[in-house]
């Protein structure tokens, strides 16, 4: 799995796994312990690097759309 900017903190320290028992794709960072789930059923393209990497991603406060390609985020 390669690292991903954390869309909190911005460093290169965002990584993903699968959770067991509900399959949902969890984001976490290893810098500033931010956490969010992805749903996966939104993947869209994005407007900003124009790849199909675009995806929603739910924390406790927010859920907002994040590029996993350009690591662009935008509000829903």
């Amino acid at each position: 799995m390669a690292l991903q900017t954390c869309p909190k903190c911005k460093e290169n320290s965002f990584t993903w796994f699968i959770n067991g028992k509900t399959h949902l794709t969890s984001w976490s960072c290893f810098n500033c312990d931010y956490e969010a789930k992805e749903n996966e059923s939104d993947l869209c393209v994005c407007e900003n690097c124009e790849q199909q990497t675009k995806t929603k991603l739910k924390d406790k406060e927010k859920e907002y759309w994040w590029c996993s390609n350009c690591d662009e985020t935008s509000d829903l």
